[in-house]
């Protein structure tokens, strides 16, 4: 199933210019989303939650507010057993 949602540049400012841009870089004027979790983990609700389910799988780079965080060159980014924590939940 789907759920369109649509975008204004007076509400959404700075998503509606990474959207255009997006559009302008690759002819696709649309993007696909989807809840921010692992099966089987609540969605993510807050920075804190966003940053170790970041951290917890293969994600390269988070985006919040205006920070782009990289799993690069984050500090603790070796620390974390990325396999093991999704071996815990079952694949769809």
């Amino acid at each position: 199933s789907a759920r369109v949602q649509t975008v204004d540049p007076q509400r959404h400012g700075r998503y509606y210019k990474l959207l255009k841009t997006f559009e302008q870089e690759t002819g696709t004027p649309v993007v696909i989303n989807t809840s921010f979790n692992v099966r089987g983990e609540p969605i993510v609700c807050s920075p804190e939650d966003a940053y170790r389910c970041f951290m917890a799988t293969n994600m390269d780079a988070l985006v919040l507010e205006r920070f782009v965080l990289y799993k690069d060159e984050q500090p603790n980014a070796r620390t974390y057993e990325i396999d093991e924590y999704l071996a815990q939940f079952d694949l769809d």
